[in-house]
């Protein structure tokens, strides 16, 4: 491809609204444009390597024998509404009507399309297992589409879904994918990690996911560097530092006006982890009352596991369950409340709110004072200890690139996705559902892989593999040079971008270190005089000289290594 034809409008200056280092460089190098927020247009740089991602995604799916299909991105609400995640998932589903008023929402996942159709096609364990997967567009009304191609409200999607007899195949399947998924980001050249996670709104009982190590990342994982425990801090167990075990006799302190841990605990001269922060939660089914320590933040997610759906009680609902204000709540004497507290309060004495205006009390201790189901609800965090071997915990900002959960029967049984066994009896499906953003890709390999003058593309994402520099597109011989070898590398099936333009030299390595191809090639007069090319290492910068009759073996050697 000759850079004089192909659209490639690089930037000198970042976007004003760009902070992720892969949002600029996309930008900058040409590789999309902003069309509104969340939704990005890819152009031709971009597109190629997209195609790359998608290519060893094919062919990695295809090893472990899983199928393609294409699924539509405009599903019927019916199907949605018999699983429940039509009312389930909230704003972030595009939902709209057709012209005979019929419900239909824009597909942010397929899961209830996949199964719908083994329901239909489907009929005995001799049709099973199966394994059926797509690359498709997604569509998600993102609260904050932030971070270029991130986060955003249209992308496309690797999923696969699997269909097995009994639990047994499920971890077959299960296993594949994580192999195959290990497979995937190697080839792309990605450094990732697999942790454990929470099933969300995908539902079922088992998760992992796959993250790329980023500071543009928007999650975070706890990590132990002991024994390998490694899992996103929403689901993430861990043990919180200890403090000394105070013998406090039971005492009321006097806190006018002082109601936050944070503002009783500089009144007082006492440390935070010492105080019980008490929560009013209101669930579905009854008010509940929460305890971490002082120190710690309840994590949302690990108490939905515990009580479903449930929101922070407002001022006047606390006051009117707990007859007290917000703020000077403790956890005693409250036989008739269900009580949830993290396992970290068991042992010592602390202080917390009175159950009376402007007081604290000071020696609290739990199975005397107060009682409560013990359940890991606080964020894991850096500095806390692994509840696996007891080392010290590292979290990592972290960008999420692949998903695989364990789904079971809960869409089969929604569906009536059934197969008869051996016997003549009629059983649920078993599936497994695991996804791949090739854009994600994109993304984590730029964070992890560019310098302060743009991309350095892994070879096996690059758009092209070798990019041609003719310097002087005036002077006869080097325009013969390059046209050649040009021509040369065609034959060998080698994805050339040459620099035609009729530019400065030094416009043509700016733009060719920001897009970032690994290797360049550049035909200069003084060299082609000696019979010379010089070919460059983006990532490392090194240079080597070869004799021009000899660069086509150099460079095909480069490639292929």
């Amino acid at each position: 491809m000759r850079f004089s034809k192909m659209f490639i409008p690089t930037l000198r200056e970042a976007p004003s609204d760009a902070e992720a280092a892969s949002h600029i460089l996309m930008i900058r190098g040409g590789y999309v444009r902003q069309l509104a927020a969340g939704l990005y247009i890819f152009l031709p740089l971009g597109w190629r390597v997209l195609g790359k991602i998608t290519a060893i995604l094919k062919e990695e799916m295809d090893a472990i024998g899983a199928q393609e299909i294409s699924m539509p991105v405009l599903h019927p609400a019916e199907v949605w509404q018999q699983t429940g995640r039509w009312t389930a998932i909230g704003a972030e589903m595009f939902r709209l009507k057709d012209r005979n008023d019929r419900d239909f929402c824009l597909g942010m996942t397929h899961e209830e399309i996949m199964t719908w159709m083994a329901s239909r096609e489907i009929r005995s364990y001799r049709d099973l297992p199966q394994t059926w997967y797509q690359i498709q567009t997604k569509l998600r009304d993102e609260a904050r589409p932030k971070s270029g191609v991130l986060r955003t409200r249209e992308f496309i999607m690797k999923d696969s879904y699997s269909f097995d007899t009994d639990e047994q195949g499920l971890d077959h399947n299960y296993r594949l994918h994580a192999e195959a998924y290990h497979r995937i980001y190697n080839r792309c050249g990605v450094k990732f990690m697999q942790v454990e996670s929470d099933p969300g709104m995908m539902g079922g009982g088992y998760s992992h996911e796959f993250m790329a190590p980023s500071p543009a990342g928007e999650d975070e994982v706890a990590l132990c560097p002991k024994c390998g425990y490694a899992a996103n801090v929403e689901l993430a167990s861990s043990v919180p530092p200890s403090i000394a075990d105070e013998d406090w006799q039971t005492e009321e302190l006097h806190t006018p006006e002082k109601r936050t841990v944070g503002e009783v605990s500089r009144f007082l001269k006492v440390d935070p982890a010492y105080f019980i922060k008490c929560v009013l939660m209101i669930t579905e089914k009854e008010p509940v009352l929460v305890l971490v320590r002082g120190d710690q933040e309840v994590h949302e997610k690990k108490l939905a596991r515990i009580v479903d759906s449930h929101r922070p009680a407002q001022k006047n609902e606390v006051k009117d369950i707990l007859g007290i204000e917000a703020g000077f709540i403790g956890p005693m004497g409250r036989r008739n409340m269900k009580i949830i507290a993290d396992p970290c309060l068991k042992q010592g004495s602390y202080i917390s709110g009175a159950n009376r205006q402007h007081y604290h009390v000071k020696g609290i201790k739990a199975d005397r004072d107060f009682f409560a189901e013990w359940h890991d609800i606080h964020i894991a965090r850096q500095g806390d200890f692994c509840a696996v071997c007891g080392a010290e915990l590292t979290v990592e900002r972290v960008i999420e690139i692949g998903n695989i959960f364990k789904l079971g029967t809960k869409y089969s049984a929604a569906l009536k996705a059934v197969f008869l066994d051996e016997n003549g009896n009629e059983k649920p499906i078993v599936m497994g559902s695991y996804g791949i953003g090739p854009a994600r890709i994109a993304a984590a390999a730029i964070e992890q892989n560019y310098d302060k003058d743009g991309i350095i593309w892994p070879r096996s994402l690059a758009p092209f593999d070798i990019e041609l520099i003719p310097l002087n597109m005036n002077d006869t011989a080097t325009v013969e040079a390059a046209e050649r070898l040009y021509r040369e590398l065609q034959q060998q099936h080698i994805d050339v971008l040459m620099d035609d333009r009729d530019l400065r030299p030094g416009v043509k390595f700016k733009d060719a270190d920001l897009i970032g191809i690994p290797t360049q090639v550049i035909l200069g007069e003084k060299n082609l005089r000696e019979g010379l090319v010089e070919i460059k290492n983006r990532k490392t910068r090194e240079t080597v000289k070869v004799n021009i009759e000899k660069a086509l073996d150099t460079i095909c050697s480069l490639t292929t290594t």
